[in-house]
C-alpha cells in the first residue's frame, strides 16, 4: 500500500498566546483543562494543608474560625468543581474523539465555550478570596446558614455566581459529548464496541444534562432569597429542608459524575498492563448504566439526621445497600483481568492498583452510612470526612494520575519519569492512608467535622498530629508529580506512537496526534479495535503495520474548524454578566453588550 502525505490547511493564528485563547481543536481545549485544573487542584491541597496546621494540635490559633470555615468550605468546591470534575472534561476533550475515531468534537466552537465559561466561573467563585468574603457556610450551602442573616458578607453570592457559571459550562460541555459519542463514531464502531472510557464519558454526560437542572433550580431559589428577599428557605415562611432535597438530589449523582470517568480510566489501564482484554465488558457497561440510573435513587442517605421518619429512612437504606452490588461488580471485573495476566507494574498500573484499595475501603465505610441507626452515630465526624477521601482522593484523584500516567505520551510524546512516578505513587499512597485513615477512628469517638478547634483531653491530639504528618507527605508526592510533568514535557523520553502495545484507536496514530487526528477514518470490526489490528488471530497472530495518521507521500487535503476568538469573547460576556449582582449596573451593561458581540459574530463566522 502506499504511503501518503497529508497537507493541511493550518491558519498561522493556530501558533503562539493567540493560538491558544482561539483553539477550537478538542486536544488544546483538553490541554487547557488539564493545566487549569491541576493549578485548582494546587489550591484545593494549599486550602487542606492549612486546615490541617490548625488541627495538628489542640487549642491551636493558627488560623481564626472564620478563615477556618472558608477553608473548608473553598476546599471541597475547589476539588469537586475546579479539579476532579474538570479534570475528568480534560479527558473527555483529549481521548473520546480519538476513541471513536473522530477528528473533533460534534461541536467545536461550542467546546472552548465551556472551558471559557468554566475559567471565569472558578474565579468568580474564587473572588471572595481578594475580599476576605468568600463562601463560608459549608459546599452543601444548608439553609439557613447562607441567610443574609447568618451570612451578610458577599461570600455566598459568589458561591451562588460562581456555580450558575460552572453549571452552564458543564451543561454545555456534556450535550456536546453525547452528540459526539452518538453521532461522529466511526463505521463499525458500534455502542458495544466503545472503548470502556467512551462509555463511561457517555454515561456521565448523560448523568450531567440531568443533574446540572437540579442545581441550577436551588441556587437561583437561593439567589432570589439573598437578592431579593423572597422566602425559598426561610425558616418562618418557607422550608429550609427543600434546599437540602434539591442539592443531594444533584450532589449524590454528582459523586458518580466524580467516579465513573475514573472508573473508565482505570478499565483501560489494566487490560493494557495485563495482556488481556477486559473481563465481562458488557457487564462493565451495564453496572455503570445502573450506578447512573440507582444514584438518582439514594439522595436522602445524607438527610437521615433530619427526622424524614421510619419509611423514608428505610427505602433510602435499601436503596443505598442495593447501588453498592453494581459497583461491587466492576471491581470483581477488574480483579478477574488482572488475574493470570501478564502483569506490568508501570507507575500507571500502580496508580490503577491503588484505586481498587482505596475506593473498595472508601466504599466498605460508605456502605455503613446505609443503616440509618448507623449513620446517626457518624453524622457530622470524621468518619464521614474520612469516607469521602477515600472515594474521590482514594477513588477518582489516584485514577486521574493513573490516565495522566497512561496518556502522557499520547499528549505529549514523551514518557513520564518512571522512577519519579514510583516515588509519587509511594508517596501519595502513604501519605493518604496515614492521613485519613486515622479520621475513621477519631470520628467514631466522637470529633465532630468543621470544628476548627477541640480540647486536649478527648483523646483527639496524637491522631491528628498523625493525619497532618500525612498530608505534608502526600503533598511532596505531588510536588515531586508537578517537577516530574514539567520535565518530562519539555526532555522527556520519546515515547513512539504505541508505547504500551495498547488496544484502542487514540495510540494507532501518531503521539502527539496531527491537529486533524485521522487521516483516514478507521473502520473498525471489533472490539479492542486496535489490538485487533495489530494482531488479527490473537496473540498468536502477526502484528501488521497499521496507517498512524499524517505520513508520506500522496497529497490530501483535510479540512478542519478555524480558530476563533468568539467563545472567549461570549464566555467573558457570560462572566460579566455572571457579576452583575455583586458589582454594579454598569459590568451587567457591559456583560450584555459582550455577550450580544460575541454571539452575533458566532453565527456570522463561517465554520471552516
Amino acid at each position: 500500500m502506499a504511503s501518503l502525505s497529508y497537507i493541511l490547511r493550518r491558519p498561522t493564528s493556530e501558533y503562539g498566546v493567540w493560538g491558544w485563547l482561539t483553539t477550537v481543536d478538542h486536544k488544546k481545549i483538553g490541554t487547557l483543562y488539564m493545566v487549569t485544573a491541576l493549578f485548582f487542584f494546587l489550591i484545593g491541597g494549599i486550602e487542606a494543608i492549612m486546615m490541617r496546621a490548625q488541627l495538628a494540635t489542640p487549642d491551636s490559633t493558627v488560623i481564626s474560625a472564620d478563615l477556618f470555615n472558608q477553608l473548608f468550605t473553598m476546599h471541597a468546591l475547589t476539588m469537586i468543581f475546579l479539579a476532579i470534575m474538570p479534570l475528568g472534561v480534560a479527558f473527555f476533550n483529549w481521548l473520546v474523539p480519538l476513541q471513536i475515531g473522530a477528528r473533533d468534537v460534534a461541536f467545536p466552537r461550542l467546546n472552548a465555550l465551556s472551558y471559557w465559561i468554566y475559567l471565569f466561573g472558578a474565579i468568580i467563585l474564587n473572588l471572595g478570596w481578594f475580599t476576605a468574603t468568600s463562601p463560608n457556610a459549608g459546599w452543601f450551602a444548608y439553609a439557613n446558614l447562607t441567610s443574609i442573616q447568618y451570612s451578610p458578607t458577599n461570600g455566598m453570592d459568589y458561591y451562588v455566581l460562581g456555580l450558575l457559571v460552572l453549571g452552564t459550562s458543564s451543561l454545555i460541555g456534556a450535550m456536546n459529548f453525547v452528540v459526539t459519542i452518538i453521532n461522529l463514531r466511526a463505521p463499525g464502531m458500534t455502542l458495544i464496541r466503545m472503548p470502556i472510557f467512551t462509555w463511561m464519558a457517555f454515561i456521565t454526560s448523560i448523568l450531567l444534562v440531568l443533574a446540572i437542572p437540579v442545581i441550577t433550580i436551588g441556587l437561583i431559589e437561593l439567589g432570589f432569597d439573598r437578592f431579593f428577599g423572597t422566602l425559598f428557605f426561610n425558616n418562618a415562611a418557607g422550608d429550609v429542608l427543600l434546599w437540602q432535597h434539591l442539592f443531594w438530589v444533584f450532589g449524590h449523582p454528582e459523586v458518580y459524575i466524580l467516579i465513573l470517568p475514573a472508573m473508565g480510566m482505570v478499565s483501560e489501564i489494566f487490560p493494557t498492563f495485563s495482556r488481556k482484554p477486559l473481563f465481562g465488558f458488557p457487564v462493565v457497561v451495564f453496572s455503570g448504566i445502573a450506578i447512573a440510573f440507582m444514584g438518582w435513587s439514594v439522595w436522602a442517605h445524607h438527610m437521615f439526621a433530619t427526622g424524614m421518619g421510619p419509611v423514608p429512612d428505610s427505602v433510602f437504606a435499601a436503596t443505598t445497600m442495593a447501588i453498592a452490588i453494581p459497583t461491587g461488580v466492576k471491581v470483581f471485573n477488574w480483579l478477574a483481568t488482572i488475574w493470570g495476566g501478564n502483569i506490568r507494574f508501570t507507575t500507571a498500573m500502580m496508580f490503577a492498583l491503588g484505586f481498587i484499595a482505596l475506593f473498595t475501603i472508601g466504599g466498605l465505610s460508605g456502605m455503613t452510612h446505609a443503616a440509618a441507626p448507623s449513620d446517626l452515630q457518624q453524622t457530622d465526624t470524621y468518619y464521614i470526612v474520612a469516607h469521602i477521601h477515600y472515594v474521590l482522593f482514594g477513588g477518582s484523584i489516584m485514577a486521574i494520575f493513573a490516565g495522566i500516567y497512561y496518556w502522557f505520551p499520547k499528549m505529549y510524546g514523551r514518557l513520564l519519569n518512571e522512577r519519579l512516578g514510583k516515588l509519587h505513587f509511594w508517596l501519595v499512597f502513604i501519605g493518604m492512608n496515614i492521613t485519613f485513615g486515622p479520621m475513621h477512628y477519631v470520628g467514631l469517638i466522637g470529633m465532630p467535622r468543621r470544628n476548627y478547634m477541640y480540647p486536649a483531653d478527648m483523646g483527639w491530639d496524637f491522631w491528628n498530629m498523625v493525619a497532618s504528618g500525612g498530608s505534608i507527605i502526600m503533598a511532596i508526592g505531588v510536588v515531586v508529580f508537578i517537577h516530574n510533568f514539567y520535565r518530562s514535557a519539555r526532555k522527556g523520553e520519546i515515547s513512539g506512537d504505541d508505547p504500551w502495545d495498547a488496544r484502542t484507536l487514540e495510540w494507532s496514530i501518531a503521539s502527539p496526534p496531527p491537529h486533524y487526528n485521522f487521516a483516514e477514518i478507521p473502520t473498525v470490526t471489533s472490539g479492542d479495535a486496535f489490538w485487533h489490528q495489530k494482531y488479527p488471530d490473537g496473540d498468536k497472530g502477526v502484528p501488521h503495520p497499521v496507517p498512524s495518521g499524517g505520513e508520506d507521500h500522496e497529497e490530501v487535503h483535510i479540512e478542519m474548524p478555524r480558530p476563533s476568538f468568539y467563545p472567549l469573547i461570549t464566555g467573558i460576556g457570560i462572566a460579566l454578566l455572571g457579576l452583575t449582582l455583586v458589582t454594579h449596573p454598569i459590568v451587567g451593561v457591559v456583560g450584555l453588550i459582550t455577550l450580544l458581540w460575541g454571539s452575533y459574530g458566532w453565527m456570522l463566522e463561517p465554520a471552516e
